[in-house]
């Protein structure tokens, strides 16, 4: 009961107090839209620069540990994909959208505050490990099969697929924020002393204005759509994907105690705000990925309760 009180619920009860504000009108959508415009643009890419940027590279990026994470995400995304498919007969697009939604966790909003309230600071390199190449690889996955399935019956299109989806991904701002923290990593620069004090002061701000926004924005989100497909998407998210993780990180690398935990952990959040975006761009499963998202973030708090007394 301790982790849950200690642990889980301070990040949830962030998320509450935003969805609360946002019913009880005391924030409008606007306000909600800012703080996240903030968030996502500004203080998180300051945050993934900041962490990258310190980040022991030869240590921090294990092949296990990175083997073990997308094996299981990539694994949700066959799951997710095939039921809708040969199941639930979806369409090419619809299927691609809803696999989308089993592979994308929410690595930075949820994973972080978690791993960070139940094991330290010093415990997030495996997940900032993740987490650099979470958005790039995923995404253009994501748009490369999304496009390939749009594109099956046009002659010709405006611009090459690859130049089309290396500007979607590298205008991110969470994958500028990533690119930089490389960029000073790997160049051994040293940040200017104000500078480096303004990068913390930002970095600070990024989860609690996230996590808060993330409330407000989860308060548009209806249970509706279609319950199975929904149950798919969240049974890959939450059990599938950290399941996979685990049992590649223990048995098949023996990962050591930290990266173990940072790789479970990561994988076993909720369905990323992303996942319905994804969705939104194309148009498609809309419905399914914004209750998908809802639904998994209320679920993540039981099951990531048991994941924590599972590992190590």
């Amino acid at each position: 009961m301790s982790i849950l009180i200690d642990v889980i619920l301070p990040v949830f009860l962030v998320i509450a107090l935003g969805y609360a504000a946002a019913r009880a009108k005391l924030i409008d959508d606007n306000g909600i839209d800012g703080i996240m415009r903030f968030a996502q643009n500004f203080a998180l890419p300051i945050l993934l620069f900041k962490s990258i940027a310190a980040l022991d590279l030869s240590n921090s990026f294990q092949p296990g540990l990175l083997i073990s994470f997308y094996a299981g995400a990539f694994s949700g995304f066959a799951f997710g994909f095939s039921l809708s498919r040969f199941v639930f007969h979806r369409s090419l697009a619809e299927c691609v959208a809803l696999g989308f939604a089993c592979l994308f966790s929410n690595s930075l909003l949820l994973g972080v505050p978690i791993t960070e309230r139940a094991y330290g600071p010093d415990a997030l390199a495996g997940n900032f490990a993740i987490i650099s190449i979470h958005a790039p690889i995923l995404y253009s996955f994501g748009i490369m099969l999304m496009e390939w399935v749009r594109a099956r019956d046009t002659v010709a299109r405006s611009q090459p697929l690859a130049v089309m989806i290396l500007r979607r991904v590298f205008s991110q701002p969470l994958v500028i924020g990533i690119v930089c923290g490389f960029t000073v990593n790997l160049s051994g620069l040293p940040l200017p002393v104000a500078v480096a004090a303004a990068v913390e002061m930002m970095a600070r701000a990024g989860l609690p204005a996230a996590l808060f926004g993330l409330g407000g924005v989860l308060l548009r989100y209806h249970p509706e759509g279609d319950k199975a497909l929904i149950a798919v998407v969240c049974f890959a998210s939450l059990v599938l994907h950290p399941t996979v993780t685990y049992v590649l990180s223990r048995f098949a690398f023996e990962l050591d105690t930290a990266s173990l935990r940072s790789a479970t952990l990561t994988a076993a959040m909720a369905p990323g705000v992303n996942a319905y975006m994804f969705a939104h761009l194309y148009g498609v499963g809309r419905r399914v990925a914004a209750t998908s998202v809802l639904m998994g973030t209320v679920l993540c708090i039981p099951s990531v309760w048991l994941w924590l007394h599972i590992l190590p």
